[in-house]
């Protein structure tokens, strides 16, 4: 249950933020969609927990418990698929952001395991613009510095959803929670211009865009440590005093 439920006390927490100058929180946001036949519709959620858990294993951060519903529009042909508006996204997000300052944590770190989340991205920017500390991560660079050192083969185009990249992090972190078929089930689907007027339906029957056949537990072994070494320019960034 601690993989996904922190089981700090609150003097746990007190005890951790004695020993820093500024406190950082680390939020995973998941999803609950679709990820084809072989991955769990939480499997957002699980790889953001993976990153975060990774993160606060090599930084005095305090980790919180997960978003597990977020914006999965774009998955809505697919049953089980469950979303909440991004309105209401950025107001939670936003919510506990002022919450934390609240009790002293001045600093939060949005680690986004859903590509569709993209309003997280204007709620760090407004955050940002009004003096409060907050970063959104991993960016675009980081999962491409974590696919090379991994030696992940499809690129982050073509990795789209349930590929080689999520699968390799289920194989290493959850790989109880991996069914058969991801051998098998690769798809390519690089030209998506439309993916926001036609849902990935109009790209994938399988609801797979990758090639998670090539997935393996030590590559998502790799991508995770890459990801927490990528999180040091962060860490920073949120407690330097400039």
């Amino acid at each position: 249950m601690s993989d996904l439920v922190p089981a700090d006390t609150t003097e746990d927490v007190r005890t951790r933020g004695a020993g820093v100058s500024r406190q950082v929180a680390v939020l995973p946001v998941g999803s609950f969609e679709q990820h084809g036949a072989y991955l769990p519709l939480a499997t957002d959620t699980l790889v953001a927990c993976a990153v975060a858990r990774e993160i606060a294993g090599a930084y005095p951060v305090h980790l919180l418990p997960p978003v597990t519903i977020s914006c999965s529009h774009e998955h809505a042909a697919w049953p089980g698929t469950v979303s909440i508006s991004s309105v209401t996204l950025h107001a939670v997000v936003r919510d506990i952001a002022a919450s934390l300052r609240g009790s002293g944590v001045e600093a939060l770190v949005v680690v986004n395991g859903h590509g569709g989340n993209y309003v997280l991205g204007n709620v760090v920017q407004e955050s940002s613009a009004r003096g409060e500390r907050m970063a959104l991560f991993p960016a675009a660079e980081d999962w491409e510095a974590a696919r090379e050192r991994a030696g992940v083969v499809t690129s982050l185009l073509t990795d789209m959803h349930a590929g080689e990249i999520e699968t390799s992090i289920l194989l290493h972190a959850h790989p109880e929670m991996l069914r058969p078929g991801y051998e098998t089930s690769d798809f390519v689907a690089d030209d998506r211009r439309h993916l926001l007027t036609l849902g990935m339906s109009g790209y994938t029957d399988s609801g797979v865009i990758g090639r998670p056949s090539l997935g393996s537990a030590e590559k998502g072994k790799e991508l995770l440590a890459s990801l927490a070494d990528s999180f040091g320019a962060y860490f920073s960034m949120l407690t330097s005093d400039a």
